[in-house]
């Protein structure tokens, strides 16, 4: 008897056939099995074991004993399509019981997760995130640098802000318009003339729970099963996440690193079929800190004219930029076009936890009156957004930004920017694009030099060595196993600490 898991009997036949996860999704889509990349994902790291169909398609595409890929012959055992508890035993996290019966012995009846969620993904929250979870429960600490949340580093918001929301808690009790209070969307309109975007009134403009909620929204309006959308690669994952649950299929087009992260607008073209309603853009980008400029918006606009497509850009970190660079909203170079700008004061303003973002449509709104009436109706449903985070947007917008204090040379994320690309550089087998926008860099590794298969086994085994918390590129919907995300909100001498851990682990690292 042995103590390995499916888990390990799953790498080992991988390994052997030379499979990636990728080439177990596509030989089940070949063969009309129902098998997504977030059960993939979770069977390789050992949080699910599929159910008995599944298991055997597994052990026929890798020509292996289901018996043996099932660990029979181990001392752990497991009840199909179960997942493990990230707080269960710090000593052994397969330790609890994985299975509960009925008195008498009559298995209890099961509560499955919709299908609708078989393709979903979201790892920037994933299993690498779960093993970070685990590890804390059980007393180690692990710096964290995977999500882009400024608060925990240090980041204050300013406090006019925080004194105007104290000064109107009492009016903030009952809900507000559906589509937000007054003076926030006035506000936010105002902005968006600033921006120069066109055909603009207050009407056009929903508050949110962050933009997180609205591009749900704008999703679950707009896709019918099978609708495409272009969606680019690496992408901020909440995007394919959200077209995929609403049904449609997310189409990523490519961002090219030897041109500055900026969209290769060939791939997209070439990714345009009678299915394809919509383009997204994520400008200043996350994952890779790029800012697109005015000539590649321009083509974009123009591949949108040509084939009749609402766009989407997603400008959370527009106010984020630096070395004196100019950002540029898409929405203002296509008055013809009809186009959903979403933004937010999380970023900006330090305040994530609040949870206040908004979208603005503007442009051609004719041609997309029904599905205006489905945000409507969207919106109508969830009532309204949080009310006390849009009793500050007036506030916020209108005074001091001291979001620019950050990004000018002597500001924290400027001179954080500065440290952490050199450094990263200077690491061998590490290379990167410097960004010139938000507070994200995505690094490539040199897979041949580390053996590097698997990115989401090197973030886990990073994790595990080093305490060191980062999201894999695969978590991003890039192709390769060869870049991974960081933020550099941490002061300097912590990001000095992470590139020490880095530097270590990868001077004796080999997968």
């Amino acid at each position: 008897m042995t103590n390995e898991t499916f888990s390990d009997r799953l790498k080992l036949a991988m390994q052997a056939k030379q499979f990636k996860q990728v080439d177990l999704i596509r030989a089940a889509q070949r063969r009309g099995v129902k098998l997504g990349k977030s059960h993939v994902s979770q069977y390789v790291s050992g949080k699910t074991v599929p159910r008995s169909d599944i298991l055997h398609f597994l052990a026929d595409v890798l020509q292996v004993d289901p018996d043996w890929l099932l660990a029979k012959d181990s001392t752990v055992n497991y009840t199909a399509d179960t997942v493990s508890d990230s707080t269960e035993s710090c000593s052994d996290p397969s330790a609890a019981s994985l299975s509960q019966t009925k008195t008498g012995g009559s298995p209890m009846r099961e509560f499955k997760k919709s299908s609708k969620l078989d393709n979903v993904l979201y790892d920037v929250r994933g299993p690498v995130v779960e093993e970070a979870n685990r590890m804390e429960a059980c007393g180690t600490q692990v710096l964290k640098l995977n999500i882009g949340n400024p608060a925990p580093f240090g980041f204050r918001t300013p406090d006019e802000v925080i004194y105007d929301m104290s000064h109107q808690l009492t009016d903030c009790e009952g809900y507000s318009p559906s589509q937000g209070l007054f003076s926030a969307r006035k506000a936010i309109m105002q902005y968006a003339q600033l921006k120069k975007l066109p055909n603009v009134s207050i009407d056009d403009i929903y508050t949110g729970n962050g933009v997180s909620e609205l591009i749900n929204l704008c999703m679950s309006a707009l896709l019918d099963d099978g609708d495409e959308i272009l969606i680019p690669s690496p992408d901020y994952p909440l995007w394919t996440a959200c077209a995929t649950l609403a049904g449609g299929k997310a189409v990523h087009y490519i961002c090219d690193e030897q041109s500055e992260w900026y969209p290769d607008i060939d791939d997209m073209r070439k990714k345009i079929t009678d299915r394809t309603k919509a383009i997204v853009i994520i400008n200043p980008n996350n994952p890779t800190g790029a800012l697109y400029p005015k000539e590649v918006l321009q083509q974009i606009v123009e591949l949108a004219r040509e084939h009749q497509l609402i766009i989407f850009s997603d400008e959370i970190y527009d106010r984020l930029v630096m070395d004196g660079l100019e950002h540029v909203s898409i929405a203002s170079l296509a008055p013809d076009l009809f186009c959903v700008t979403f933004s937010g004061l999380s970023k900006s303003h330090m305040i994530a936890g609040f949870r206040i973002g908004w979208m603005i449509l503007s442009g051609n709104k004719a041609i997309a009156k029904d599905y205006i009436e489905g945000l409507k109706m969207l919106s109508n449903m969830r009532l309204c957004s949080n009310v006390p985070a849009q009793s500050v947007v007036q506030t916020a917008l209108g005074g001091h930004q001291s979001v620019n204090d950050y990004i000018v040379p002597g500001g924290r994320i400027y001179e954080q920017r500065e440290y952490v690309y050199k450094a990263f550089c200077d690491i061998p087998g590490i290379t990167a694009v410097k960004p010139k926008a938000a507070f994200y860099m995505f690094p490539k590794i040199d897979t041949k030099k580390f053996n590097i298969t698997n990115d989401e086994k090197f973030a886990l085994d990073l994790l595990r060595d080093k305490k060191l918390l980062i999201v894999h590129g695969g978590g991003f919907n890039w192709g390769q196993p060869d870049h991974f995300r960081v933020v550099y909100l941490p002061r300097i001498e912590v990001l000095k600490d992470a590139v020490g851990k880095l530097t270590d682990f990868l001077s004796y690292y080999h997968q």
